[in-house]
């Protein structure tokens, strides 16, 4: 990662003295004191680089201040499955402590290897990070660890009850409809579409599959890429399951545009980037790995958008009861983003050759 913020002896969420001094007892590789530096993103989780007396360099995280929902940010879990991934073919960083002590520094925080790369959230990143050259290779590796992730026999890697193996998508159908429902009278507005796509869902659940362990957020801005453009591992493991691999993966391809597309992506799609490979041949790749049957990949295509619309709609009501501030939001672009997944998980339906 880069554009770190300059270091500072306030380091919010951590007690500084207290912190070292427990990584002093519990993280022999790391040598205090420490370098701090502010790392950009993580899903607001308060993650910075050390830099220990011996120049080796390692990230801290743990989660924002404030009050938090009860299973968001998850350290501990995020930590568990890099603890279960550090020997499979699934490229990650390496886990190096865990703090389940919130007496320390108030949350629980982990740490693990640093790796000099970047997630991909723009296209000046894309342009930044992955040269047109090592696009498509870039591409290919992105799915392959997709691949590479629901191939793993969870309970083989210690992650056999990371989350109910049944049910994955019924369950979160239930949760993201009641969302919308509750979310209607504050965001003002509804739309059949929603209601649609939801009954389309419910009478066309999909047989049980063998769990997998799915990311939940797998995603080119949930990668780093190396200064030569290749991939070096698979961040933000924080919402992992047990869930069906063919969700993860219509999650994964949604962003890609596809020459059979109704509209053009537009140029500020950092997928759209020249010399990335289609969302064809991304599913193509991973079919061939893994051998899955993709003929019944729509379905996941709908609830996907479906379940972005839920989020987005929940999102847009909090803003418009008053319970976020709006300054500097841009809340008609959200209600815009709704209406596009609906669209979205409608043609789908469409598309659903059943």
């Amino acid at each position: 990662m880069t554009k770190a913020a300059p270091p500072t002896d306030a380091i919010p969420g951590y007690d500084r003295p207290v912190v070292e001094a427990w990584l002093a007892a519990n993280c022999p590789e790391l040598t205090g004191p420490f370098d701090w530096v502010r790392l950009p993103g993580g899903h607001s989780n308060l993650t910075w680089r050390l830099t220990d007396t011996h120049g080796r360099q390692a990230v801290i995280r743990r989660p924002p201040l404030g009050e938090l929902l009860p299973k968001a940010h998850d350290m501990g879990r995020e930590f568990r499955v890099l603890s279960a991934l550090k020997d499979t073919p699934v490229p990650t960083p390496r886990p190096l402590a865990y703090c389940e002590d919130p007496s320390v520094t108030g949350a629980h925080f982990y740490v693990m290897d640093f790796l000099d790369g970047h997630p991909l959230y723009t296209v000046e990143d894309v342009k930044d990070w992955a040269p047109e050259a090592k696009r498509r290779d870039l591409a290919f590796a992105f799915i392959d660890a997709l691949a590479q992730l629901h191939a793993l026999d969870p309970a083989a890697v210690g992650l056999g009850n990371l989350g109910k193996p049944e049910g994955y998508v019924e369950r979160q159908i239930n949760a993201w409809g009641r969302s919308w429902a509750a979310s209607v009278g504050p965001a003002g507005f509804d739309d059949p579409r929603a209601h649609e796509v939801e009954a389309f869902l419910r009478a066309r659940l999909p047989g049980q599959v063998p769990a997998r362990v799915v990311h939940g957020d797998f995603g080119i801005h949930n990668i780093l890429v190396g200064r030569s453009g290749g991939l070096l591992a698979v961040i933000d493991w924080e919402i992992a399951t047990l869930g069906d691999p063919l969700a993860d993966l219509a999650y994964a391809l949604n962003p890609w545009p596809d020459p059979s597309d109704p509209e053009p992506p537009a140029d500020t799609t950092p997928h759209a980037q020249p010399g990335f490979p289609t969302r064809t041949e991304l599913a193509e790749r991973y079919a061939a790995a893994t051998g899955a049957d993709l003929s019944g990949l729509n379905y996941y295509v709908a609830f996907n958008r479906w379940k972005s619309a839920c989020i987005v709609h929940g999102v847009y009501a909090r803003y418009m009861e008053g319970k976020k501030s709006t300054e500097g939001v841009d809340t008609e672009g959200l209600r815009v983003s709704v209406l596009r997944s609906l669209e979205l998980a409608a043609r789908a339906v469409r598309a659903d050759p059943a």
